[in-house]
């Protein structure tokens, strides 16, 4: 009986092992943190970042828990959190260990008394220290003043395009340094919906392209009004969350992009946005700024990246949450991946609902709507030297710039970017060989290219003189011995007439 006991335990362990074993090298595939090089391979790649802390309910002090918290902004190194579920806004600071509540905003000195907030999913703060809030269960953006008292409030947009019949519900939004609003709402895909710093409506900007199939497409030309009326409509996606930058460009990311529109290398899952709503992201990496390049299904999960926030850095790195897997993809200003770590769990590091992303200097800050808790990560030496290395080039100071990346390039030699780095540090310090050489290992074919012309026209400048003796050489050269030809038959001829006529 014993015998047939561990007989049937063995079994059971088998089978549990076959079981994990296939989700087991998955992780090890990517790991906690990975890049993809020129080949769309991955590869492991040092910690950019590492968990400091995370924060529940109990470490806020907080006497009622969060309850599906959704925002997150950062105001004077102070966080806002939109604790959604409970009706209020948190007030942090987290310059100590354990964040500090400062104030819960529930309520607002409104015209006729006191009113309270219904949902609030977001929240921004001018430089002038007025407070916008995205109230959602009452249809309206607010704005405030800092100490919590009514000053106006937006409302639903006056467009004749609107169904009549749709509920103002603003989810995200941000203002710029006007004070003008620009926000997301439930139900609207025409972009962004922008009001001027009086109240009011000015239309929308920034509306995605309308995504669809060119069969669909013919077929919907082809089919009758009542065939037409029961087809899906071509129209935009809505945005998911939007930031702002210190520059004024606002960046929008949405999760609706098609995995067949990614596996082709298209699709906008990030936006950035000027004045006029045109997009001017940069996409020079090989592949776009939309997270996993391979998706399938496993654990529950399936499908491409999903980008619900976005923060940016003053140095234009902008970083993306992804909903779906609970990992953070980190791209510079030229589109190309900086890192990418992070995944689905209960350890910490890890996520199960990701919903809001905001930094703090180079700290990074993530909202967890279903544990309700905030988690910090601080950047490891390897991330640093990241940033010490992209800031650097962007001041000019080349050489330091140099010398960050060859640190980084020691601490992982398969990381491109280092090799990108140097190679731009070198072309500007007019190091174009060498330069050449760095671009080529990573197959980067239009900095190759700069370098090879600036090379090209150096090395002629610097043998010049040597150049034009060659060419002088070349076409002087075949004249003198023709002419040297043309004397020695003259002189030839001189000394037979002579002779002939001694004869």
């Amino acid at each position: 009986m014993r015998k047939n006991n561990l007989i049937i335990m063995a079994g059971i362990l088998t089978m549990a092992c076959a079981l994990l074993c296939p989700m087991k090298v998955r992780a090890d595939e990517y790991g906690y943190s990975y890049l993809y090089d020129y080949w769309g391979d991955v590869k492991a790649c040092p910690d950019t970042y590492t968990v400091q802390n995370v924060f529940t309910s109990a470490e806020m002090g907080l006497e009622i828990p969060l309850k599906n918290p959704q925002g997150l902004f950062n105001y004077q190194d102070n966080l806002y959190l939109c604790d959604s579920g409970n009706n209020r806004i948190i007030e942090l600071n987290m310059q100590g260990e354990r964040p500090e509540v400062l104030r819960i905003i529930t309520s607002f000195k409104g015209e006729s008394g006191e009113e309270q907030l219904l949902n609030p999913t977001d929240i921004a703060i001018s430089n002038e220290g007025n407070i916008f809030i995205a109230d959602q269960g009452n249809s309206r953006v607010l704005k405030l003043n800092s100490e919590l008292e009514y000053i106006m409030e937006f409302t639903k947009p006056d467009d004749n395009t609107l169904d009549p019949s749709l509920v103002f519900q603003p989810t995200k939004l941000v203002i710029d340094s006007a004070e003008r609003v620009y926000c997301i709402a439930v139900g609207i895909n025409k972009g962004l919906i922008k009001y001027e710093n009086d109240g009011t409506f000015s239309g929308f900007i920034g509306a995605t392209p309308a995504s669809y199939d060119f069969a669909d497409y013919v077929w919907k030309k082809l089919a009758t009004q009542e065939q037409r009326a029961k087809m899906v409509s071509f129209v935009p996606t809505e945005y998911d969350n939007i930031y702002i930058d210190y520059e004024g460009f606002i960046y929008a990311c949405t999760g609706a992009v098609k995995a067949d529109d990614l596996r082709k290398n298209e699709g906008e899952a990030v936006r950035k946005l000027n004045l006029m709503g045109s997009n001017i992201l940069v996409q020079n990496g090989e592949y776009r700024a939309a997270g996993d390049l391979y998706f399938g299904k496993g654990g529950g999960y399936e499908g491409p990246s999903y980008f619900t926030d976005i923060t940016v850095f003053d140095n234009d790195i902008y970083v993306c949450l992804d909903r779906n897997r609970g990992r953070i993809f980190a791209y510079d200003d030229q589109g190309r991946m900086v890192f990418a770590f992070g995944g689905n769990g209960n350890m910490d590091g890890y996520f199960r609902r990701p919903a809001a992303i905001e930094h703090i200097g180079r700290k990074l800050y993530v909202v967890d709507s279903l544990d309700c808790s905030i988690t910090a990560f601080a950047p490891t030496e390897f991330g640093s030297l990241i940033y010490e290395a992209t800031e650097e080039f962007t001041k000019g100071n080349y050489d330091k710039s140099l010398a960050a990346w060859e640190q980084v390039m020691a601490l992982n030699g398969n990381y491109d970017l280092a090799y990108l780095g140097i190679g731009r540090a070198l072309l500007r310090q007019e190091n174009y060989k060498e330069a050449m050489e760095y671009f080529e290992l990573i197959y980067d074919d239009d900095n190759y290219s700069k370098a090879y012309k600036q090379y090209r026209k150096q090395w002629v400048e610097e043998n010049i003189v040597a150049v034009v003796i060659v060419i002088l050489a070349i076409f002087l050269l075949p004249l003198g011995i023709g002419r040297f030809r043309s004397i020695k038959q003259e002189i030839d001829r001189a000394e037979v007439f002579e002779l002939n006529g001694k004869e």
